[in-house]
């Protein structure tokens, strides 16, 4: 992916979720052992969401925070929003959804739209991170907040070489299996260990103008949950 000009990985990250966007909600349990519809149902409560406020779910995918959002608050008004369209289609099949075609670089949303804005394992697939955080930081409501669950750079430890293993052989050989797309679940260790570490993200949600900012580390360091306010 080094090699890659940043159009160029943007279309292959496009092009990736668009051939494993059917099995893309299964894989996900298998990879996180079950824990990934507890971390969401954290990222909403993180959130603070009050009656009938307005969420972005960005990078929804098949829409697992926006369908939590309403399971824990029907009342709010959910926008799902994702430059792959064919897992939005996916997720089209589990309800109905406010669903958008969204660029996280370059939101379709006036400035300060949202309550909250949520992302599940986005941030560490878009090609300028700073970007990124900034476009969310614009269409918060003052007061606004921001909740982002994404992999992490895990620390070494004496679980380094099982985590090591778990990524780059275990979920390469299980998603090869399951999607028939191995190299898709190739690119997922990489991502992660190419990504920031928590600790630089949570300086990159400050230098956009975030307050109150904190993390929590889950699953041996190798998962983190973000938030801050506007």
């Amino acid at each position: 992916m080094t090699h890659l000009s940043g159009q160029e990985r943007a279309q292959f990250v496009q092009s990736m979720f668009s051939r494993i966007a059917r099995r893309y909600d299964l894989m996900n349990r298998l990879m996180t052992g079950f824990q990934d519809a507890r971390w969401r149902r954290q990222v909403i409560q993180l959130a603070k969401l009050a009656p009938h406020a307005s969420l972005l779910d960005l990078g929804t995918g098949t829409g697992d925070l926006a369908f939590e959002a309403l399971e824990q608050n029907p009342q709010t008004r959910v926008t799902a929003a994702d430059f792959t369209l064919e897992m939005m289609r996916v997720g089209q099949a589990r309800g109905r959804l406010d669903w958008c075609a969204a660029d996280a670089l370059r939101l379709p949303f006036d400035d300060a739209s949202f309550d909250a804005v949520v992302s599940g394992f986005l941030m560490r697939n878009v090609i300028d991170l700073p970007k990124a955080i900034q476009e969310q930081h614009r269409v918060l409501k003052p007061r606004g907040r921001i909740v982002i669950l994404d992999t992490t750079r895990p620390k070494r430890n004496l679980l380094s070489p099982f985590i090591w293993i778990h990524m780059h052989l275990v979920i390469p050989t299980l998603g090869g299996f399951l999607s028939g797309f191995r190299d898709a679940y190739c690119y997922l260790p990489d991502s992660t260990e190419g990504f920031v570490t928590a600790e630089k993200l949570a300086a990159h949600l400050v230098a956009a103008g975030f307050k109150t900012v904190g993390c929590q580390r889950l699953m041996f360091d190798t998962i983190a949950i973000h938030w801050g306010e506007k």
